[in-house]
């Protein structure tokens, strides 16, 4: 059955660009894909599910589209980002106040993200995970020779190797900073932390393993002897972006003081999906305030030293409490190609940090 659906689907495909190439430089020896047929059907078909070695199924994925179809920018882009959508597709662009459904709903979102930029500038991926069944990529705006807004999508596929769920967020523009953990604080004054839970000491080398071990049972314990393991997986190069900031944490030291300055009770924070990332991980999380109705999600991508196999990079994206934020609208309308009100030189920011 799934070599009769990739055989359908291979003739209803209708364009490429230079993938036969690509599978030969992977797979040396290999029978080149003919021209024009170069589809995310071919993508996803390239390597065996689950291949370490070989292609990254939703990793080349998202490279297709967003760098070869230019999603996000270009119309030609709309069918190939709805083909690649399941039928029952969920995507959660933070930015909007609704999530938008089905293939209708995919093309409405990418119709709307394009309209928005106005033909100018372009998406860049700055990093991405190596992820299969899911992966989650860094990525910048930039137009002309200047660069701007930063964010981070987490893309998840379905059996059949579809888009069955997205959630993209933007950084926000206002970056409270320090008034963040002030603002937590009073409004947790009144709650109690949560009694320790014991844990079982772990030492993990895969990114996605070690980012659930991180914020699964470790998290759980909230003790100081916690916070001393989880800081034994942070390498001494690790750089923290956390865009509630605008300055990057560089090093242990401020990293160990960030955790535990957002230790604070009444605050749970809560992992939802994660990609099965190796050298780099993606996941999407939650945070719960006490006796607040409503939660704060977020976005997370580490990186992993490849030979410390430590963290050496962390970006965590928080989403906007208004949809669609003020100064977000504003921005995209002053600047669509860069989405922000002051950008800086192209290169200024190596890999969007």
């Amino acid at each position: 059955m799934r070599q009769l659906f990739s055989l359908l689907n291979l003739l209803l495909a209708y364009k490429c660009q230079g993938f036969h190439s690509l599978v030969a430089k992977t797979f040396p020896g290999s029978q080149p894909v003919p021209p024009c047929t170069r589809t995310a059907v071919t993508v996803l078909n390239a390597s065996p599910a689950g291949s370490v070695t070989g292609l990254r199924r939703a990793r080349e994925l998202v490279k297709y589209l967003v760098e070869e179809e230019s999603c996000y920018t270009s119309e030609n882009s709309i069918q190939p980002f709805v083909d690649a959508c399941a039928s029952n597709v969920i995507i959660e662009d933070r930015f909007y106040p609704q999530p938008f459904n089905g293939k209708t709903g995919a093309d409405k979102y990418m119709r709307d993200r394009i309209a928005q930029r106005k033909g100018k500038g372009k998406i860049r991926i700055d990093m991405i995970s190596d992820g299969d069944t899911a992966c989650g990529y860094a990525w910048t705006w930039e137009c002309g020779d200047e660069e701007g807004l930063r964010g981070t999508t987490f893309v998840e596929l379905n059996d059949r190797g579809e888009i069955v769920y997205l959630q993209e967020i933007p950084e926000p523009l206002f970056k409270p900073g320090d008034a963040t953990k002030e603002l937590l604080k009073a409004i947790t004054s009144d709650a109690e932390a949560p009694p320790p839970q014991p844990y079982n000491q772990q030492s993990p080398t895969v990114a996605n393993e070690l980012a659930k071990y991180l914020f699964g049972d470790l998290q759980k314990a909230g003790t100081e002897e916690s916070v001393d393991e989880l800081m034994r997986f942070f390498d001494d190069n690790v750089i923290y972006r956390d865009f509630n900031f605008k300055d990057v944490l560089n090093g242990p030291a401020e990293v160990r003081q960030f955790v535990e300055d957002f230790k604070i009770p009444g605050i749970e924070f809560r992992p939802l999906r994660f990609d099965d990332g190796i050298d780099s991980t993606c996941f999407t999380w939650e945070v719960v305030l006490d006796g607040a109705p409503d939660t704060i999600k977020g976005i997370s991508f580490y990186a992993l030293d490849p030979k410390t196999r430590k963290i050496v990079y962390v970006r965590d994206v928080p989403e906007s409490a208004i949809k669609p934020p003020i100064l977000g609208t504003w921005a995209r309308n002053l600047r669509p190609g860069l989405g922000v009100f002051s950008p800086v030189p192209k290169g200024s920011r190596p890999s969007g940090k």
